[in-house]
């Protein structure tokens, strides 16, 4: 999908925010493939949505949506006339990108952590995870781990060390500080040790076979 590899920090900062057009909130995109491809044209498109107020979803045809919500009281959604209520923060929710889908705000704003994928071109799986965990990257495979709530620590497994504090993430041979909303995409195949007091977000992502 995206060969070779890489590791790459993804600062929160950094990031532009893209209003919605029926002004309900706005989106700030934290990864996408192909890079620079837009709302049409992404195989997968990895973002965080500020939702503002009441109103519809805008609709993607052909895309799958795994929706997180990391900030706020929560939504009532209707999705294709069945109502799903998403009120559990940290508890990865999937629905059709394509079917008509309203939000009534329960309390206020939210702050949502959404994954789109086409599909039928993309394999995506979603977990948000707490503690200390390995993470192996296959050939091919492209992880995304983002940091929700509080500090994360990612490193290279053979860097390991069980006295590291937290909040210092080591993406490669240096550690390197990851704030709240901050994230790191791996490509390629590669193990690391994810420590996380808060709550993050760990995307895997892989071409369907024969793509």
């Amino acid at each position: 999908m995206t060969g070779g590899h890489e590791v790459r920090i993804l600062r929160a900062g950094d990031r532009a925010a893209l209003a919605w057009k029926n002004g309900g909130g706005v989106t700030r995109e934290i990864a996408a493939w192909p890079q620079g491809a837009g709302l049409a044209d992404f195989d997968w498109r990895i973002s965080l949505a500020e939702v503002a107020a009441d109103g519809p979803f805008s609709a993607f045809p052909g895309v799958d949506r795994t929706l997180t919500l990391a900030e706020g009281a929560g939504m009532d959604l209707t999705v294709a006339g069945t109502r799903r209520l998403v009120d559990e923060r940290f508890a990865p929710r999937e629905f059709p990108g394509d079917a008509p889908t309203d939000c009534l705000l329960l309390d206020g704003p939210v702050v949502n952590f959404n994954v789109m994928y086409r599909r039928d071109r993309v394999r995506a799986q979603t977990a948000v995870v707490r503690g200390t965990l390995a993470l192996t990257a296959q050939p091919g495979e492209t992880l995304l781990v983002v940091a929700l709530r509080g500090p994360a620590e990612l490193e290279a497994a053979a860097a390991f060390d069980t006295g590291a504090g937290a909040g210092t993430a080591a993406a490669g041979a240096e550690p390197v500080e990851l704030g709240p909303y901050d994230a790191v995409r791996i490509t390629g195949a590669g193990a690391r040790v994810l420590h996380t007091p808060g709550h993050a977000a760990v995307v895997r992502l892989a071409a369907r076979s024969g793509r």
